[in-house]
C-alpha cells in the first residue's frame, strides 16, 4: 500500500499551496455592503460640501478669467478665441479640462454654477475613487472610510473643488489611473492564482491586461488636462513592471523575469493608448480650420498632407506652448517653491474684494478665499512619509511603496524645475499628490491601530487627530469659502503672518 506525499507546506483547494495563495491574495469582497455604505455616506456629505453655495462669490476668482471663458468660446468656435482680435486664441494647456467645464456651462449657462459645477463634480468623484482605492489596498472599511474624510475635510481640495481651474480635473484622472492600475494588479494575480491551480506554472499564462489598458486611456486624459500629468509616466510604469514581477515570483514561476518583455510590451499598447486619448481631447482643434496654427505649415509656405500635416502643424503648437512653460519665470505674489508646499508656506489668496461689504457685526469686515490645506492635516504629510519610509524598507510591504511612489511623482520633478529654470509655481500644482499624501497618512495610523500591544493607543492617537482635523476644518471654513467675517476673526487665522497675507 502506497501513501500519498503531502507537501510540507498544507495545501488548500485546488492543489495551491497556501503561502502562494496567500501571497497572490486580492480583495475578493469588493462588493461588501458597508464598505459601500460607507463610501455612499462620505461621497455624499463631500458633494454637499463642495456644491453648496458655489455660486459665490459672483465673478470670477483667481484664474477663473482665463479657463471659463475659454470653455465658453469653444462652446462657439470649438477651440479657444481671442474676442478682441476675433481669431483664434494663443493657449498653453490642452482643452481636456476646458472642455470639462464648457459641459457644466452647456447644462446651467455661462454662471458661476455652470463654470463650476464639473470641478465640483471632480472633487467629489476623487473622494469616491480615494476610498474604494483605500479599501482595495488596506481590504479595512474604517481605513477607507478615513481616507475619505480626511480629503473631505482638506480645505485645499474643497477650494480647488469650488473653483473653475484645471487641476481638479488633472488630479481626477491622475487617481483614476493609478486606480485601474490596482485593479489590474488584483486581476493579474488572480489568473496566476488560478493557472497555478493546475499545478506548477513553467511561465506566466496569456492575459489581456485590460485594466491596463484602461489606466492608460485615463493617463492620456489626465496630459489632456495638463501636461504636468506626464511626471507620472515613469513612476507608474516602474510601480506596474515591478508588480507583475512580485506576482510571477509569487506564483513560483521560475525566472520571474522572464516575463519581462511581455509586460513591456503591454505596457508599449497601453502607452499609444495613452496617446491616442490624449490626441482625441484635441478633437475641437482637429475638425476646425481656425485653431491657432491649425494651418502653421499651410501658411508658411510648407506642404500640408492630409492627417500628417494636422499633426505637424499641433507639433509645432506644442513646440511653442512647450517653450512659454519653460521660459515662466516671471514672479508673482503668491508663487511659491515645492518645499514650501507641505509646510503651507505660501497659499494663494483666490479671492479678495476691494470693498468686501459689511454685516459681519464688526466695523471691519473681511472676505477671502485662501487656498490653504487644513493645516493640522497638511503638517502631519512630512512625519507620516517618513514614518511610512522606514515601515517600507522594515515590512517591505507593496502598499507602502505604491503610495510613496505615487507622492514622490506628484512632489519630486517640481524640485527639479525650480532648481533647474527657477520656474514660477503655485501650491495647487501640488494637487495630484494628496490622495497619496493622504494614504500616507491613513497607512501610518492603521500601522497605529494593529500594534498587537497598541491596539487601544493607536485608536485613541486615531479618534484624536480626526477630531483635530475636523476641528481645524471647521475653524479655517469661513475662509476656504469665501464667508463675510470680522477683521479680528480673520487675522487670528493667519497662523503663519505675512506668508498667509
Amino acid at each position: 500500500m502506497t501513501t500519498a506525499v503531502t507537501d510540507p507546506v498544507t495545501r488548500a483547494s485546488g492543489g495551491v499551496p497556501d503561502i502562494v495563495r496567500r501571497r497572490l491574495a486580492t480583495l475578493e469582497d469588493w462588493l461588501d455592503p458597508y464598505s459601500w455604505l460607507v463610501t455612499a455616506v462620505i461621497t455624499v456629505a463631500a458633494g454637499i460640501l463642495r456644491l453648496a453655495g458655489i455660486s459665490n462669490p459672483k465673478g470670477y476668482v483667481f484664474d477663473e478669467v482665463y479657463y471659463p471663458t475659454d470653455a465658453w468660446d469653444m462652446l462657439q468656435h470649438g477651440v479657444e478665441w481671442d474676442e478682441k482680435s476675433d481669431s483664434a486664441g494663443y493657449v498653453v494647456h490642452p482643452p481636456l479640462g476646458k472642455w470639462l467645464i464648457a459641459l457644466g456651462e452647456k447644462i446651467f449657462g455661462n454662471t458661476e454654477l455652470g463654470w463650476r459645477f464639473t470641478a465640483a463634480l471632480a472633487g467629489t468623484l476623487m473622494i469616491l475613487i480615494l476610498i474604494r482605492v483605500a479599501y482595495r489596498m488596506f481590504h479595512s472599511v474604517v481605513l477607507a472610510g478615513l481616507a475619505g474624510l480626511l480629503m473631505t475635510l482638506d480645505g485645499f481640495q474643497l477650494v480647488l473643488s469650488r473653483t473653475s481651474l484645471l487641476d481638479i480635473f488633472l488630479g481626477l484622472f491622475v487617481l483614476a489611473s493609478f486606480a485601474a492600475m490596482l485593479l489590474d494588479r488584483d486581476h493579474y494575480r488572480r489568473r496566476l492564482l488560478r493557472a497555478r491551480q493546475d499545478g506548477p506554472l513553467e511561465k506566466a499564462p496569456r492575459i489581456v491586461p485590460w485594466w491596463l489598458l484602461a489606466a492608460g486611456a485615463l493617463f492620456g486624459l489626465a496630459c489632456g488636462v495638463k501636461w504636468s500629468g506626464l511626471f507620472f509616466l515613469p513612476f507608474f510604469a516602474v510601480l506596474i513592471v515591478a508588480w507583475r514581477v512580485q506576482a510571477r515570483r509569487s506564483a513560483g514561476i521560475p525566472g520571474p523575469l522572464a516575463g519581462l518583455l511581455g509586460d513591456l510590451g503591454w505596457g508599449l499598447v497601453s502607452f499609444a493608448l495613452s496617446f491616442v486619448f490624449y490626441l482625441a481631447t484635441w478633437i475641437g482643434w482637429f475638425v476646425t480650420d481656425s485653431g491657432w496654427d491649425r494651418h502653421y505649415r499651410a501658411q508658411h509656405g510648407m506642404s500640408e498632407p492630409p492627417v500628417l500635416g494636422a499633426l505637424l502643424n499641433l507639433l509645432h503648437f506644442h513646440q511653442g506652448a512647450f517653450g512659454f512653460h519653460t521660459g515662466l519665470t516671471k514672479p508673482h505674489n503668491y508663487q511659491s517653491w515645492p518645499w514650501q508646499w507641505l509646510l503651507l508656506g505660501r497659499p494663494v489668496a483666490f479671492y479678495w474684494p476691494n470693498n468686501p461689504g459689511t454685516g459681519c457685526g464688526a466695523p471691519n469686515c473681511i472676505r477671502e478665499i485662501l487656498l490653504l490645506g487644513t493645516p493640522i492635516l497638511w503638517w502631519s504629510f512630512l512625519p507620516a512619509l517618513a514614518v511610512l519610509l522606514w515601515l517600507a524598507i522594515s515590512r517591505r510591504d507593496w502598499r507602502a511603496y505604491a503610495i510613496l511612489t505615487g507622492a514622490a511623482a506628484g512632489l519630486v520633478p517640481w524640485f527639479y524645475f525650480a532648481v533647474a529654470d527657477s520656474r514660477t509655481m503655485f501650491s495647487f500644482y501640488a494637487l495630484p499628490a494628496l490622495p497619496f499624501l493622504i494614504l500616507a497618512v491613513v497607512y501610518v495610523l492603521g500601522a497605529l491601530t494593529a500594534a498587537p500591544h497598541g491596539q487601544m493607543f493607536g485608536t485613541v492617537v486615531t479618534g484624536v487627530y480626526v477630531a483635530l482635523v475636523a476641528i481645524s476644518f471647521a475653524y479655517f471654513y469661513p475662509i476656504f469659502v469665501g464667508e463675510l467675517i470680522p477683521y479680528d476673526s480673520w487675522m487670528s487665522r493667519m497662523w503663519l503672518g505675512n506668508r498667509w497675507i
